[in-house]
């Protein structure tokens, strides 16, 4: 066969949904892990400048913030209860959308890319397409999910059908 015939094939013929799904677990991981590491470094002022949402005093709303910021992102990571813990930060950021649009600061309309409207945004549709997906074969879930096929002594194939 031709080489650029087979080079072609290789580059487009081939999925690597699985590689991917990690990617991106770990690259949504970690990017939410470092708005909470920042935030745990410097807590006083974090505190001092986060909002109070829906009756959440801001010392409250910040903690339960990192600890989805932190637990959720190691959870996604391993891809342990994935679609779960997808859930929460998804929900964080629609608030952070809502507060960050209906603060006054911003007219929708006439955001540019340097604001911060698009971060949650963005993180909104990542955390959509993992809940869709799901975590793919290279993370815990899937090897539960075989442990309690085999346990049961039911075929892998099950899995194909979910």
């Amino acid at each position: 066969m031709n080489p650029i015939k087979r080079l072609y094939i290789r580059t487009t013929g081939y999925s690597y949904t699985n590689m991917g799904r990690l990617f991106l677990r770990l690259f949504v991981g970690i990017m939410m892990m470092q708005f909470g590491i920042r935030q745990i470094s410097s807590f006083s002022e974090a505190v001092a400048t986060f909002p109070e949402f829906l009756g959440i005093p801001s010392e409250t709303g910040l903690i339960l913030m990192l600890i989805i910021e932190i637990g959720c992102s190691l959870f996604i990571m391993f891809g342990l209860l994935t679609r779960l813990m997808s859930l929460f930060p998804l929900l964080a950021m629609v608030a952070a959308e809502y507060h960050i649009l209906s603060s006054g600061h911003l007219t929708p309309y006439l955001l540019t890319w340097e604001q911060l409207g698009y971060l949650p945004v963005m993180f909104i549709g990542i955390y959509f397409f993992i809940m869709l997906v799901g975590p793919g074969k290279i993370s815990v879930d899937y090897f539960l999910s075989l442990y309690f096929i085999h346990s049961d002594n039911h075929s892998e194939s099950e899995l194909e059908e979910v």
